[in-house]
């Protein structure tokens, strides 16, 4: 908020801050997995444990929810300003400048930069490039960034009306491909991986890559 502060610090601020709420979030995560696991090594021993195993998945449920909607708030704050970079940070940073601010490999610098990337949406969600080197390979998308752009994307498509977008996960759509984090009743987590084949005309299989 100080008037004398650079693009470059705001950024760095915000990086801090939203890596802060990730971590904040998690921990939240972490102890309603712990309560629905618990939850679950009661089953065998139903029926006779039928109201414990309701009290702690009600537990699971309230456990940090006011302190959950604080921390999307921020998130949603952050991400829509990200999106649509309004407050210029392609512009003042330069690409490579934004690159080393959020510390994005070299081979996927340059990979990006052939492809004609030039947009911090771009580089921050769709690519997904902060921190790239330290999940690389990842089977899922991460980065306080990241997270932020993810909480505002969902909160427009929630309440954007019915129809009105297509699916983004459907082919043609900006995360056709990108596999999906599905949280299962017990707390885990498991990856969704789409169906990239297709059929051309003659009616063959086609991989896509």
């Amino acid at each position: 908020m100080k008037p004398e502060a650079t693009l470059r610090t705001r950024l760095i601020v915000a990086r801090r801050v939203l890596r802060r709420v990730c971590a904040y979030r998690e921990a939240i995560h972490d102890e309603r997995r712990a309560l629905r696991r618990k939850a679950n090594q009661l089953r065998q021993h139903l029926p006779f444990t039928k109201l414990a195993i309701h009290s702690l998945e009600q537990q699971a449920s309230d456990y940090g929810a006011e302190q959950m909607e604080a921390t999307r708030q921020v998130l949603m704050s952050y991400g829509e300003e990200l999106l649509h970079d309004r407050a210029g940070y392609l512009a003042a940073l330069g690409f490579d400048g934004l690159c080393d601010l959020l510390s994005v490999n070299p081979v996927e610098r340059e990979q990006v930069r052939r492809e004609g990337v030039a947009d911090l949406a771009d580089l921050i969600f769709i690519h997904n490039l902060e921190e790239s080197a330290s999940h690389r390979g990842e089977d899922f998308k991460s980065g306080p960034l990241f997270e932020a752009c993810f909480a505002a994307m969902g909160e427009f498509i929630r309440t954007a009306p019915e129809g009105a977008l297509p699916d983004p996960f459907g082919p043609g759509g900006p995360l056709y491909g990108a596999p999906v984090r599905m949280a299962q009743p017990d707390g885990t987590v498991t990856i969704k991986r789409p169906d990239l084949t297709a059929h051309d005309a003659s009616g063959s299989r086609v991989v896509k890559r």
